[in-house]
């Protein structure tokens, strides 16, 4: 980066650590921050349309559409986070490398189960071996999209179930009386009121979401956790800046992160909170007309 940091053995103090903070894997720690925040921005708004359409499902008049919503929301729920990250990622590349070999390669007469491997033709990987590092990437962070939308869009749907059934019966039956149809008084009537009642139980999603992001690596994304863990660890004389084990200092600086940026989602939360409960016949909408009075 610098050009006095081309003999790291030659300088000491604050040299040091400057070159030592600005090398190519430090970059990489840096850049981590970027994917998981970009993660979030993602992840949050895919999830809670998965949770619409699940809550939506759960509503239905339709019997099938009801089990399937019902039963998304009450099996993603009950298994551990950490499972379903692990089986639903297996399944799903193994599932889009089988698609891929059925489409590329029909000629193909081997098993593809053979013992313990899961074996395709060279076509059918899901993304090439030749492709570069940077579609791996993107593909492990798709289904990193993917798996965290699912397992959060269940959560999600049940919060939103829960607010659609808060709002007041009679808000919807005089809607109904002055001649709206259902899809009248869903759109214009419970979707607005829902939000009041669904806001506490997203804001603690979002904030479930925010500390599951360590998992990214159980999807073979280098998260800011990996690099802390790696960077911090006691390096050899293999490494250009050896050092001991700086993992505590590593570790401090990413709970000053997740609780700094945690007290920024309260703050904005907060404010949205109060500005979807004022003239709303609920606590926060009722303690607000009084202060205002």
């Amino acid at each position: 980066m610098f050009a006095f940091c081309a003999d790291p053995k030659s300088i000491e103090g604050l040299s040091w650590l400057m070159c030592y903070l600005t090398t190519g894997k430090h970059f990489d720690f840096y850049w981590s921050f970027v994917t998981v925040l970009t993660l979030l921005a993602i992840t949050a708004p895919v999830a809670l349309s998965f949770g619409f359409v699940g809550a939506m499902a759960a509503r239905s008049q339709f019997l099938p559409a009801r089990i399937i919503g019902k039963g998304y929301t009450a099996m993603v729920r009950g298994v551990p986070d950490i499972v379903f990250f692990l089986f639903f990622v297996i399944a799903l590349d193994q599932g889009l490398e089988w698609l891929n070999h059925q489409i590329r390669c029909p000629e193909w007469t081997e098993p593809i189960r053979q013992g313990l491997e899961f074996r395709v033709c060279p076509e059918a990987k899901v993304p090439l071996g030749s492709a570069p590092q940077a579609v791996h990437q993107a593909y492990g962070f798709a289904l990193a999209v993917v798996t965290f939308a699912l397992v959060f869009g269940a959560f999600a749907a049940n919060v939103l179930y829960g607010a659609m059934q808060a709002v007041p019966r009679a808000q919807l039956e005089t809607a109904e009386a002055y001649g709206m149809s259902h899809r009248q008084v869903f759109r214009r009537i419970l979707v607005p009121q829902m939000w009041v009642y669904a806001l506490p139980g997203l804001s603690n999603l979002w904030m479930i979401l925010i500390k599951a992001t360590p998992l990214l690596f159980l999807l073979g994304v280098q998260d800011i956790v990996y690099w802390s863990r790696e960077l911090g660890g006691s390096k050899t004389s293999a490494y250009e800046y050896p050092h001991g084990d700086w993992r505590l200092y590593y570790f401090l600086f990413l709970l000053v992160f997740y609780l700094s940026f945690t007290r920024l989602s309260e703050v904005v939360l907060a404010r949205i909170s109060a500005k979807l409960s004022r003239g709303q016949a609920t606590a926060a909408g009722e303690a607000m007309r009084k202060a205002g009075a």
